[in-house]
């Protein structure tokens, strides 16, 4: 395990012996357990964050019971955070069904980062397709992978002298994961409405794409109570969830504080970025600083401007989870 992890995240570097590249290793592990505990640090005073609208109170029920008439389910995730917009009732929900997981937002996380999810999943017996729903890339491969499972569930109806049928694939995930976008992207037209904001899918819709395959897109879907208040932090950094959950200053600041702790970003891109310097690691004081600049002192304009310049990528390729050891 650690030897693949070694060529996955740290890399195969030139010049450095195998002892060397398993120390560069297992250093930023460690960076990254020591950055998981403050951030469940950073998080543990604040308002905790919960959002849970009436339209995913009503089409929970719903969609358990269309999930029951499932070949295949497609499970989107935010690839900056896989274990954040990962639900934990899921898996009982699925139960033995076949399942397609699919990292949304490939081009908002590493090459490195990709391959060490997909070798993560991998292991649990998952296969991971990465998709950018914005561009399209990932959707047909999506969409080939689904169609091929029609071949053995016809083969078993046709030995129980049934007529063969498309494939009904469910496509289930948080808020604003993508599933819409992925879905307008597989039939190539609009079928279905999408923003980049959580909560515009309302209602579950059946789409049929060709002869094979009928997809089934469905309202992001949240637990009613996020117990992981560290996991609620990051579904809001990226997006995932209501903005009413949360308040944007205390996200914010806590965004900076992470950024200036990651080894590929560092106070130098927040400096690059906006030409002001992170004191201490703090985030809220860089956001005063940011407000007086900007924005007249406006601390939650300059809130927006932080979270807005992260979601839209301005700080390169940034995730903010990896693979458990």
């Amino acid at each position: 395990m650690v030897n693949q992890y070694l060529q996955i995240l740290a890399g195969k570097t030139p010049g450095l012996s195998s002892k060397q590249t398993i120390t560069t290793y297992q250093e930023e592990q460690n960076d990254w357990l020591d950055l998981d505990a403050e951030f469940y640090r950073w998080t543990k005073s604040l308002r905790p964050v919960q959002w849970y609208p009436g339209h995913i109170a009503k089409t929970e029920k719903e969609l358990k019971e269309q999930l029951k008439l499932m070949d295949v389910v497609i499970d989107v995730r935010d690839a900056r955070i896989p274990l954040a917009t990962s639900h934990p009732e899921m898996d009982s929900w699925i139960g033995n069904k076949k399942r397609m997981l699919v990292l949304n937002r490939e081009d908002m996380i590493s090459t490195a980062e990709r391959n060490a999810w997909a070798t993560y999943f991998a292991k649990q017996g998952t296969k991971v397709v990465f998709s950018n729903g914005q561009l399209g890339m990932g959707a047909l491969k999506l969409g080939r992978l689904a169609k091929s499972l029609a071949v053995g569930i016809n083969a078993k109806r046709r030995a129980k002298g049934l007529l063969p049928r498309a494939v009904r694939a469910g496509i289930v995930g948080y808020p604003n994961v993508g599933k819409s976008s992925l879905i307008n992207r597989l039939l190539k037209r609009r079928m279905c409405p999408a923003a980049p904001r959580p909560g515009v899918t309302r209602v579950l819709k059946w789409i049929r794409f060709g002869k094979d395959l009928e997809l089934l897109d469905s309202p992001g879907i949240l637990p009613m109570r996020i117990s992981d208040q560290g996991a609620a932090m990051k579904l809001a950094i990226c997006d995932d969830i209501g903005e009413r959950s949360y308040d944007v200053a205390d996200v914010a600041a806590i965004l900076v504080q992470m950024l200036t702790k990651l080894p590929t970003v560092g106070s130098k891109a927040l400096y690059n970025r906006y030409k002001i310097h992170v004191e201490d690691h703090c985030g809220k004081t860089f956001l005063e600083k940011l407000s007086m600049e900007l924005f007249n002192g406006d601390v939650n304009q300059a809130a927006f401007r932080v979270l807005t310049d992260f979601r839209k990528g301005r700080f390169g390729w940034v995730g903010l989870e990896i693979p458990p050891k």
